[in-house]
């Protein structure tokens, strides 16, 4: 079963695609935010793509465990995704994963220009991977 990873930001949508297996997540592609309506389109379009079952989203907790301004903003467009599909979408706690996933790639010594370029899809790959490590392996 593949399962979709997203990390939604306000400009880009971050996509990760997990192995058949569900084991293993990859960064994925980006997506440039152009409106609700066509995010989802193209959210939809790398699942039907990939054979996709789950999507799973991160959703940005503050630090107190409670929801902020982005993390309504996320909600709107699971709740936009979920009237466009019939595939289970299920939430991660995203905190902290596009602050690692920088300063892993500034350790890599990677440059700032190609970072911009592959934060949002690697942040995803890094939320995915949390939640399928969360359900241990599969047989």
């Amino acid at each position: 079963m593949r399962i979709l990873g997203l990390d939604v930001g306000n400009k880009r949508i971050g996509v990760a695609l997990s192995d058949p297996g569900g084991l293993i997540a990859q960064p994925c592609l980006v997506i440039t935010r152009r409106g609700l309506d066509a995010d989802v389109a193209e959210v939809l379009k790398a699942a039907t793509l990939n054979d996709v079952e789950k999507i799973v989203v991160g959703l940005p907790y503050s630090l107190d465990g409670t929801l902020g301004p982005q993390g309504e903003k996320v909600l709107k467009f699971i709740e936009a995704l979920k009237k466009a599909t019939s595939l289970d979408i299920e939430t991660w706690d995203e905190r902290f994963s596009t602050a690692a996933v920088e300063r892993t790639l500034i350790e890599g010594d990677v440059s700032r220009a190609d970072r911009k370029g592959v934060v949002d899809k690697v942040a995803a790959a890094f939320i995915l991977q949390g939640y399928l490590d969360s359900k241990g392996p599969r047989e």
